[in-house]
């Protein structure tokens, strides 16, 4: 895996997206978690003006999307490239949730990884020229 990050953290997340993102239950996880962290930091940034009341929902709509990510990608044949450090985890989890899966609905490849992994676990098929490992 790539961890020099040539062209950007936008450009080397989304190369790098499609292999550690094939197992159906990781997919189904990220398709149902990422509204919901993105409903969080919407309600993040209009606490700064409603109130602290909406960090109520702010906080565990951004967290537990993360959490139940992290989980899930633990059934991965090919895991994450580890962060850097605490403002690397920021940035490539928001830019993960707000920019990266969205591209990666919309350019085909959940759709292609989804089709490639008949079925949950090892047995599933690599794609885009990975091996599983």
């Amino acid at each position: 895996m790539d961890a020099t990050r040539d062209g950007g953290l936008l450009a080397w997340q989304l190369r790098e997206y499609p292999k550690s993102h094939r197992d159906r239950r990781n997919l189904l996880v990220h398709a149902v978690t990422v509204p919901l962290f993105m409903a969080g930091s919407c309600a993040l940034a209009l606490a700064v003006f409603s109130g602290t009341w909406l960090l109520v929902v702010a906080l565990p709509g951004m967290l537990l999307p993360i959490a139940l990510q992290g989980r899930t990608h633990r059934l991965e044949a090919v895991a994450p490239i580890p962060f850097r450090g605490p403002v690397d985890v920021a940035a490539r989890l928001f830019v993960e949730q707000w920019i990266t899966f969205p591209r990666f609905v919309l350019s085909g490849g959940f759709v292609r990884n989804w089709r490639a992994s008949a079925a949950p676990g090892p047995e599933a098929v690599a794609v885009q020229g990975e091996p599983r490992r």
